[in-house]
């Protein structure tokens, strides 16, 4: 039997994985070991990295819906047959980053809503949080199948420019959400937003630049801003058909996303 820690991940997928090995599986340097996540619709496989002689480290897979899958742990040794050394059962679930990038989505228009968002920055987390929150909204936000006419101004476009409101790039800056601000810019109606005053003639630089964050209003604000550094920067995906591969530079960790 093997042990993972944690035994859930959040659907977005991209948190830390590890694998306790028992006594007989702790084999020569040469074994390689994998993991494999079968889904209900969706198989991965991600490779691993040794911490030590007992222990592996991967990076969860993102997955298709809410469910327990059958994790099964696989060792290759060149010349020999792989060997299924250990199983287990793992969860994906939908967790509070997943639900608020999924509230944000929906409320892109909602005026009520927005100003929600603005009752909520008044009672401010400490700056530790607001990175952690940045941070899985962010991955959350990129999971989200977003239908195809998603604008980050909400549906009704025929708002003009001049009508004053609350939009969700307000709503990122004025939290100091660095990494989903770069994701909201680069969605339809999200460089559109920069210019959009609220009731108190707030433009979201403007927001940026009262507050003092100088790292956002320089993304706002410079052609050639770079993405904030991220965990979501770390990873490159290549899509071709039925498959993803995604490598996650951090651990050094590789993942075959393919329909089961």
């Amino acid at each position: 039997v093997m042990k993972l820690n944690p035994q859930q991940a959040p659907l977005y997928g991209d948190s830390v994985i590890t694998v306790q090995l028992t006594e007989e599986d702790k084999v020569e340097d040469d074994v390689v070991f994998y993991l494999v996540f079968t889904g209900s619709t969706v198989q991965h496989c991600t490779s691993t990295r040794k911490i030590n002689p007992g222990s592996l480290e991967t990076i969860s897979p993102g997955h298709d819906c809410c469910e327990t899958v059958k994790v099964a742990l696989c060792a290759s040794r060149e010349g020999h047959p792989v060997l299924v050394v250990a199983e287990d059962s793992f969860q994906f679930i939908q967790d509070e980053a997943y639900d608020a990038a999924q509230f944000l989505a929906t409320c892109a228009g909602n005026q009520q809503a927005l100003n929600f968002t603005r009752f909520l920055d008044r009672s401010r987390p400490p700056a530790a949080d607001v990175d952690f929150l940045d941070e899985k909204v962010a991955l959350a936000f990129r999971h989200l199948k977003l239908p195809a006419e998603w604008n980050v101004l909400g549906a009704d476009q025929s708002l003009t420019e001049n009508i004053p409101r609350e939009t969700l790039m307000h709503f990122a800056v004025r939290l100091g959400l660095l990494r989903l601000t770069w994701f909201l810019l680069q969605q339809p109606g999200g460089r559109g937003a920069l210019s959009i005053h609220n009731n108190e003639g707030a433009t979201p630089v403007s927001l940026a630049l009262e507050r003092g964050y100088q790292k956002l209003h320089h993304l706002l604000t410079e052609e050639e801003a770079r993405e904030p550094d991220s965990w979501s920067t770390l990873s490159h995906t290549v899509h071709s058909g039925d498959y993803s591969v995604k490598y996650h530079r951090g651990l050094d960790v590789y993942m075959l996303t393919a329909e089961a």
